[in-house]
């Protein structure tokens, strides 16, 4: 069976995805946070199946505009739950790969920070882990 997603289903899918990297990147204050949204974006590229045709695709990631790491978690959080519930929904083979496809970003993101993630990243790893589990 083929899936296909709308336009708005691709968004929230990319915004969820890149803005997970991008609220690790914040967490990481003036820490790396360059070296973070780089590696992880690139290891958000490397998906496959259904979430890397998505992932890959040059359109909109919505709008991430958090004056600070709060206001981008109050964007990217829900984001992240209402993407696992839309491919749990549409394309449930797809759910555990966009999970995976998630966390290995921000695994590799975190490790691209000098001396390891630290606490402050490993508690937005927590974070965004429980917003994917929430669905």
């Amino acid at each position: 069976m083929s899936v296909i997603l709308n336009d708005q289903d691709k968004t929230t899918l990319r915004t969820a995805a890149y803005g997970a990297v991008s609220l690790l990147a914040a967490a990481a204050g003036a820490d790396s946070p360059h070296k973070i949204a780089t590696k992880g974006s690139i290891a958000l590229n490397s998906a496959t199946g259904l979430v890397g045709h998505v992932l890959a695709e040059k359109s909109s990631v919505g709008d991430l505009n958090g004056k600070s790491t709060a206001e981008l978690a109050d964007q990217v959080l829900p984001a992240l739950t209402e993407a696992m519930e839309l491919l749990k929904k549409q394309a449930p083979e797809e759910a555990a790969n966009f999970r995976s496809t998630v966390l290995v970003a921000l695994e590799t993101g975190a490790e691209a920070r000098k001396g390891g993630p630290g606490p402050a990243l490993t508690e937005m790893i927590r974070k965004i882990t429980e917003a994917l589990d929430a669905a």
